[in-house]
């Protein structure tokens, strides 16, 4: 499990909706679950933890084995929603299946496309809402639906913040009340932790072939 936190904030920093679930999961799972949280320019401290788990002889090559033996979930909120997709688009390239993808107001940095689910995907979500200067994606779609199944699109409207967020900055909480609101919602990351016990212990769904 890899989380990518948004804007500029720490990776351990607890305030925050992500960091909150990785320790979850983290407590939840303590014998077979390794969960690890990034900051989304950290991407590739991320792809080297995944790489480092996977090889489980510690021979310093993943063989077809290890690639296919790999049960990956990722999720990030703004910013890193979108390095969610690129790290799942890099874990393509290698032949690494991935389980689950979770996006919450994702938003793309220049020359990232957070919106196309690469195919080693086998499930990929989003969450979104439109209300203030910051606003995520509003839909993804897969790149083959034949190997991606897109859980949904949901939309979020908030009227005021939710209490939770009170621990957050003033300024952020001001600026961008929706982006602020949808990281912290209860609501969201309930949903999400659902959706991670459904889907993110069963074998991958993507087939050989198309990961070679």
């Amino acid at each position: 499990m890899v989380g990518f936190v948004g804007g500029f904030v720490r990776h351990d920093d607890l305030r925050h909706s992500e960091v909150q679930l990785a320790q979850r999961l983290r407590t939840a799972h303590p014998d077979h679950l390794r969960v690890a949280t990034f900051g989304n320019w950290q991407r590739k401290a991320a792809h080297q933890t995944i790489l480092r788990w996977l090889d489980t002889d510690e021979d310093g090559v993943l063989s077809d084995a290890e690639k296919r033996s790999a049960r990956i979930v990722l999720f990030g909120h703004s910013w890193g929603g979108a390095a969610v997709i690129s790290l799942a688009c890099q874990l393509q390239r290698e032949g690494i299946p991935v389980l689950l993808t979770v996006q919450v107001d994702s938003i793309a940095k220049p020359g990232q496309n957070d919106r196309l689910v690469p195919v080693n995907v086998a499930r990929a979500v989003n969450f979104y809402q439109t209300r203030g200067l910051l606003h995520g994606r509003s839909r993804i779609t897969a790149a083959d639906p034949a190997h991606t199944e897109i859980l949904g699109n949901f939309f979020f409207n908030y009227q005021k913040i939710p209490e939770e967020c009170s621990q957050y900055p003033w300024l952020t909480r001001h600026l961008f009340p929706g982006h602020t609101a949808i990281e912290c919602d209860p609501q969201v990351w309930s949903q999400i932790e659902g959706l991670i016990g459904r889907y993110g212990f069963a074998p991958p769904a993507a087939s050989e072939a198309t990961l070679r």
